[in-house]
């Protein structure tokens, strides 16, 4: 680029224009400004930026991105990946208390699997293994805690879950005569137990009803859900005086004998006991 050809351009770019608004139908002047080429060069370029800063300003930090294709609330995010996690620990959820409702129904339909006797002695497998020497520095601070703790109320709560199954103080559901009794090799789990008519049926122990329906086979049912994996089952019920989610202390009525169910042969009361999984024979832990 020639000099001659830079001056004409530096002289075209200040020379001086004038932008006039004029009203149309008198010419009155209404509005006039002074403007050279390289003015309004710098005046275009400095809008043009301006609407840019202004335009980047409003998507990166105001809402009003969201009406942008393309971009979407942060929040928004962070609560369809929280949904999505709980939606997770719900669905397991719902596995395990389905597996556990079927397992359940089986229980009370008298469908259990093989069973299993219970050791009630599995706390000292390896105990009589072990031989650690004890200083008597050691067997006084025992004694110490143990006296101090036998008046506890939580500490007996604990030794009373400790000793196992035969820890707890039962209460008869009926009183009356066992006509049939406790036979897992002939899949019966539990005794049965003839009474007065329109006993009351109690609950053996303090525990929440999991249970309260009927069924073909067995009639009126009711199940209660005990401390200490402890699990007992209240079948040929003339009527249910609980619902599911009770709570019911032990002794507390919660049906009424009957003869009601394919299976029932006569107005009594079928009564199971488990533990840990297990059935077990109720008369090894109270007198009917």
């Amino acid at each position: 680029m020639s000099n001659s050809f830079r001056k004409y351009l530096a002289s075209r770019m200040r020379t001086k224009l004038r932008l006039v608004i004029m009203k149309d139908e008198t010419f009155e002047e209404k509005f006039a400004l002074r403007l050279t080429p390289l003015k309004t060069f710098i005046l275009v370029g400095v809008s043009l930026i301006s609407l840019i800063i202004l335009t980047t300003y409003i998507i990166a930090f105001t809402n009003l991105r969201e009406y942008i294709p393309g971009y979407a609330d942060v929040g928004m995010k962070r609560n369809l990946i929280y949904l999505s996690l709980k939606t997770d620990s719900l669905t397991q959820k719902i596995i395990a208390q389905e597996q556990y409702i079927s397992n359940l129904n089986e229980v009370i339909n008298g469908k259990a699997g093989a069973y299993q006797g219970v050791d009630t002695n599995a706390k000292a497998l390896y105990s009589d293994s072990l031989s650690l020497p004890k200083s008597a520095a050691d067997s006084q601070l025992r004694q110490l805690i143990e006296s101090q703790d036998q008046y506890d109320l939580d500490f007996i709560s604990q030794q009373k879950h400790a000793t196992g199954i035969a820890g707890f103080s039962y209460f008869t559901p009926v009183t009356g005569t066992i006509t049939e009794t406790f036979n897992p090799a002939l899949k019966h789990f539990g005794i049965d137990v003839v009474a007065a008519p329109n006993e009351p049926v109690k609950s053996t122990l303090d525990g929440t009803v999991v249970f309260a329906g009927f069924t073909s086979a067995t009639g009126y049912v009711i199940a209660v859900q005990h401390s200490g994996n402890l699990f007992s089952i209240y079948k040929h019920n003339a009527g249910l005086l609980k619902s599911v989610g009770d709570y019911v202390n032990a002794g507390d009525a919660i049906a009424i004998i009957g003869n009601s169910g394919e299976l029932s042969q006569g107005p009594h009361l079928h009564f199971e006991l488990w533990y840990n999984g297990s059935a077990v024979n109720p008369t090894d832990y109270m007198s009917f």
